[in-house]
């Protein structure tokens, strides 16, 4: 195995809160550890592209608390084709990188894998994803502080439906997983969450309106994932005027308002974890894995098993959101 020199660092995918607490922690543990660094901008089209820079810590500077990603992200479909990762890995290898952390969800760390099967290049990834879906680690850069934001739109939110006696439907991202709705539903007291881990099981919109949940109040909040399984908010809107013409249904998508604001504590601790980690994980030989952290220890995750969708949704969860609705 070639030795490590230089590392390189890019974001990419959807962005989220504790990107920049990663940035900082890869950057300042490499450089502590005797190895240089290079900033890759706008995630994979920065490698096709050759947008490559030097990083030192002071590039890092004050950013721990910042939203969003000093190294930018954007889709590259250059990179989906050989010939566009042909270019990458020639640019790469032109700037001296020897070794990438990747940070980003499923789709950045499937890119990272097959990037790495095809060139051989050590790659470790960190999961920067508001969604929390997925596999092999308990919680993702990002999911805490999108789950705060939920929270805090929804107690808004619970104010116009109380006073208005309506039905509001809340739009919340995760669209392979239901996390974001689940636990903001029972962080913020929702009467229900619509997820599309549950879509196949039950009528959950019927399930909602049988449970009869005007009984005992005169509005109701319901979080649902904007999965097309579920519908999403504007679908249920609609299925509630038709066949429930009773109640008055509103929407709300929170959209991404989800993805900006600063991190939170947890959110920059678990980043600076994982993003020394990654260091730690490289200068130890170890390649095509992902840091993930289960019951508050920090693991190493096949990319395969990360991107396989193994995250499952607690049951016992669903149904601690009904019985407390009641």
């Amino acid at each position: 195995m070639a030795i490590i020199k230089t590392i390189g660092i890019l974001t990419s995918g959807g962005d989220a809160p504790g990107m920049n607490a990663a940035i900082r922690a890869v950057t300042r543990t490499a450089i502590y550890n005797g190895f240089k660094v290079k900033g890759i901008k706008r995630g994979y089209f920065g490698l096709v592209f050759n947008e490559i820079d030097d990083f030192t810590s002071r590039s890092v500077s004050n950013i721990i608390q910042q939203g969003g990603t000093i190294l930018k992200t954007a889709r590259c479909k250059e990179f989906t084709t050989p010939e566009g990762r042909k270019t990458a890995y020639d640019n790469m290898c032109a700037a001296g990188i020897d070794a990438l952390v990747v940070i980003g969800g499923d789709g950045s760390l499937t890119g990272a894998r097959i990037f790495a099967d095809e060139y051989d290049v050590p790659i470790v990834g960190l999961p920067g994803t508001i969604d929390n879906d997925l596999g092999g680690t308990d919680a993702t850069i990002g999911y805490d502080t999108a789950l705060n934001t939920i929270v805090e739109a929804v107690d808004k939110i619970r104010d116009t439906a109380t006073s208005h006696e309506r039905l509001f439907f809340v739009e919340v991202m995760g669209h392979m997983a239901g996390d974001l709705a689940l636990n903001g539903a029972l962080a913020s007291g929702a009467e229900a969450a619509i997820i599309p881990e549950m879509e196949t099981e039950i009528d959950q919109l019927a399930d909602l309106v049988n449970r009869g949940f005007r009984k005992s109040k005169n509005s109701a909040i319901v979080l649902v994932a904007e999965n097309p399984k579920t519908g999403g908010a504007m679908g249920l809107a609609q299925r509630i005027k038709e066949e429930f013409p009773e109640y008055d249904a509103r929407v709300t998508i929170l959209g991404h308002l989800q993805r900006g604001g600063s991190p939170t504590a947890a959110d920059r601790i678990l980043a600076s974890r994982m993003g020394a980690a990654a260091i730690t994980a490289l200068s130890d030989g170890q390649r095509n894995v992902m840091i993930g952290v289960k019951n508050g220890e920090l693991v190493y995750v096949p990319f395969s098993k990360a991107t396989n969708h193994s995250h499952r949704i607690d049951h016992d969860d669903i149904d601690l959101v009904k019985i407390l609705s009641i």
